[in-house]
């Protein structure tokens, strides 16, 4: 079993339940949920879009508020304003592209306004079953710690991991990074002496 394979099935065993922790009852709430998710814990988008999805949680009710009124209700999620006009632009092509329903497809929703690759994969991924791997800054980090995916882009990172993870892991494989991001591998401190993965680590290595 080569190296990529140990820190997988290691991860695997580590977080066994590993799921996205945004709540959603669709592909459009998903959408705007991960939106909001740029730079802001899921646990405060969560308690934001429980507000706002109670009544606008599709592209037309949405598109009921203005710029301004969106801004409020998302405020405490950060860069409101962009967040705001991304939400109400991808509403709108929704809408007029596709007959109000969130394509299915990474082409199609990367072609929705303010909407990147990041947010195009976890929405296909998430929401359509498919597979994809979405770089965030916790996949990032955790990736390139564990030589499990070198980069200096998110991209440049993408491209390595659909390299290195077998294609029907890739969806299970970014929660598992994030996962992994969120509580022990963190930014600052991580928590390499009781990290079960230290010796497959370059990262650890280095120290």
């Amino acid at each position: 079993m080569d190296k990529n394979a140990k820190i997988l099935q290691g991860l695997a065993k580590l977080y066994p339940d590993a799921k996205p922790e945004l709540k959603y009852n669709s592909p459009y709430e998903l959408l705007v949920a991960v939106i909001l998710s740029a730079q802001c814990t899921d646990a405060r988008v969560n308690k934001v879009t429980e507000v706002l999805f109670r009544g606008y949680n599709t592209p037309e009710k949405m598109l009921s508020l203005s710029q301004a009124e969106l801004e409020k209700y998302i405020f405490a999620c950060g860069f409101y304003r962009n967040k705001a006009a991304h939400i109400l632009s991808a509403s709108r092509d929704i809408i007029e592209k596709f007959g109000g329903k969130v394509p299915d497809n990474l082409e199609e929703l990367q072609t929705l306004a303010g909407v990147g690759r990041k947010t195009a994969n976890v929405v296909f991924a998430v929401a359509f079953g498919g597979d994809a791997i979405a770089v965030d800054t916790h996949v990032f980090r955790v990736s390139n710690r564990l030589g499990l995916a070198n980069g200096a882009t998110p991209e440049k990172v993408e491209q390595g991991l659909m390299q290195a993870i077998p294609k029907d892991q890739w969806s299970k494989a970014h929660h598992y990074l994030i996962y992994h991001g969120r509580r022990v591998c963190h930014s600052q401190k991580p928590d390499c002496l009781n990290c079960t993965l230290k010796e497959y680590c370059d990262y650890f290595a280095q120290k």
